[in-house]
């Protein structure tokens, strides 16, 4: 079963988490790719039951690129139906990461996602509607996103079996 891991990245660090959530995927029992959203596989895409978004936080909301990418280019991989998740990466504790997320998690609701969480459920670390990186620290977070990685993964196979 395929996963994937889409996302938005002007510096690098957006790239870095989406890698250590694919890592995650993976170790969960996902085939998983990570692409940029400005090359991504619609092929793999639609293939996927798996779908984790993320990118950079601008002004506590996801990038216009994001955005763009939400509203007109993710339809085409039939995202109806498939499991959700989202992550963002942030220059600030309270720079609205926890917004971010919101906003992806919402657009794949509107399109007929299932939306991913794993809340308190798992212990720790806990992670309740996605992982946030501070920019700034971002190895201090690699860890957490690959967990949430791996259990997304383990998730998506138990549902979709």
């Amino acid at each position: 079963m395929k996963g994937m891991v889409l996302y938005d990245s002007a510096t690098g660090h957006s790239k870095r988490m989406a890698e250590a959530i694919a890592e995650g995927m993976r170790k969960g029992g996902l085939e998983t790719e990570a692409f940029p959203i400005s090359g991504f596989d619609n092929a793999w895409a639609e293939e996927s039951k798996a779908v984790v978004v993320g990118g950079p936080v601008y002004s506590a909301s996801i990038s216009a690129r994001l955005r763009t990418f939400l509203e007109k280019d993710f339809p085409s991989c039939k995202p109806a139906g498939k499991l959700g998740g989202a992550f963002a990466t942030a220059d600030y504790v309270h720079g609205g990461g926890e917004l971010a997320i919101g906003q992806v998690l919402v657009n794949m609701l509107a399109k007929g996602m299932l939306a991913y969480s794993g809340g308190s459920a798992f212990g720790r670390p806990v992670i309740h509607i996605g992982p946030v990186a501070l920019s700034d620290a971002l190895e201090d977070y690699e860890e957490v996103f690959r967990t949430y990685g791996e259990r997304l993964a383990k998730k998506a196979l138990e549902i979709f079996k």
